[in-house]
């Protein structure tokens, strides 16, 4: 029985008022001049070569579907399911985000904090009361307190558009823990090392640049009297302003006196360091430099996607499979799946090959393989057919074929 309009509205809840969202008066809005729900990195990672790892790991996971579908016995998938939840993750997941960037921030945040939650904010029940209820919109959070059966989290609430702290049962909320922890967010891990590292680089880049001159004068007396030390600070006030007020930077001493530079360069292995913990840190991560240019062959790629970006995708899929289906909907056959397209990274030299292999051991139609392609499917009925094309049919299956035809153009004539 389909539920009116009216009792979903008087049914809705809402995480961050635990009641209808249509109850909230949202008066006069806050105005921002940035984005205010956009994710924003912690730690300092956003001054290192972590930034453009951790993009580029986030956009290739986004570029894989993550879908609320039906499997078989065995667990092999059948369909997509129409449902909300499945709307989220292909089409909106909130006002501000589509399902593509609400999974590019659940895979930045979690890399960048470790844990991240997804948490419901509108269902069409209340989900601590009833065991079964549709998600409506889906919103990334960070952890700020673990409790034994609720988490605290800071979540943008569209309505106010400020960040808010609230508590959620960790029932309901999808609490996703970052498969590559070890490597990316220990105190002493290869990444953690790497950004103190860099950070240490910047701070000697920063000082080596900060523009003194690092001299030392040498006059023809000793400054061990109070009298001769305020001789000499003077005779430093008078070159200083020689170097300021002149046009090239110039400044006479006297022939008694001598200058020593010290700011040379000083030699550290510290972009020794950096470069080592860089190498080690791509090889931990199944990333290379060529996947970053983009110039990776079909094998680095693949190394890539089974080692850094298919345990990522993994785990939240399996963590929304948990926490947003009920058992009952796991015993039905649902579940949360996500799907690589097989002709992403296949040259266009390579694709007619492979388009016949599949077509002609009867693994996708030539419209299935069209769809793939970029082009309109074909309105030939024999294109959506397992077949090979390559075979002559049999007799009775191409005279059945043949009455087909001559009764469809019948029917036209009579038109």
């Amino acid at each position: 029985m389909a539920i009116s309009l009216g009792a979903r509205l008087k049914n809705a809840w809402n995480a961050f008022t635990a009641r209808s969202p249509t109850m909230f008066n949202y008066g006069e809005e806050t105005n921002y001049s940035y984005r205010p729900d956009r994710m924003r990195f912690s730690g300092g990672h956003e001054r290192s070569i972590v930034t453009s790892i951790y993009n580029r790991i986030a956009i290739d996971a986004a570029a894989m579907k993550i879908r609320h579908v039906r499997t078989d016995e065995d667990g092999y998938f059948l369909s997509e399911i129409n449902s909300s939840l499945n709307y989220c993750l292909a089409e909106e997941a909130n006002n501000d985000q589509s399902g593509r960037a609400f999974i590019q921030d659940v895979i930045m945040s979690m890399l960048d904090e470790g844990c991240v939650a997804i948490i419901p904010v509108e269902t069409d029940t209340d989900p601590t009361v009833h065991g079964s209820y549709n998600i409506t919109k889906l919103r990334t959070a960070k952890i700020t307190e673990w409790r034994p059966y609720h988490v605290k989290v800071r979540a943008y609430d569209e309505r106010t558009g400020k960040r808010e702290d609230i508590v959620v049962p960790k029932a309901i909320t999808a609490i996703v823990e970052n498969p590559l922890y070890a490597v990316t967010n220990e105190p002493n891990s290869t990444m953690q090392r790497l950004i103190r590292k860099l950070n240490l680089l910047d701070a000697v880049d920063e000082q080596s640049s900060s523009g003194k001159l690092d001299l030392i004068i040498q006059l023809p007396f000793t400054v061990r009297t109070k009298t001769r030390q305020q001789q000499a600070k003077e005779r430093l006030l008078d070159i200083e302003k020689q170097l300021m007020g002149g046009k090239y930077g110039v400044a006479y001493i006297d022939a008694t006196e001598r200058v020593t530079q010290l700011n040379r360069p000083i030699e550290n292995n510290l972009l020794n360091q950096v470069e080592y913990l860089t190498n080690m840190l791509h090889s931990q991560l199944g990333i290379t430099q060529s996947v970053m240019d983009g110039t990776a062959d079909e094998k680095t790629m693949l190394n890539y996607y089974h080692r850094s970006v298919e345990p990522l995708l993994n785990a939240v899929a399996d963590e929304m499979k948990r926490k947003f289906l009920t058992k009952t909907a796991r015993s039905q056959g649902q579940s949360v799946m996500y799907f690589r397209d097989p002709f992403g990274l296949v040259p266009i030299g390579e694709l007619a090959e492979a388009s016949d292999k599949f077509t002609r051991n009867e693994i996708l139609s030539s419209n299935e393989v069209r769809q793939r392609i970029g082009l309109k499917p074909s309105e030939d009925p024999n294109a959506d057919k397992l077949k090979n094309k390559n075979i002559s049919q049999p007799a009775e299956e191409q005279q059945s074929e043949n009455k087909i035809t001559d009764k469809e153009e019948i029917q036209n004539e009579g038109l």
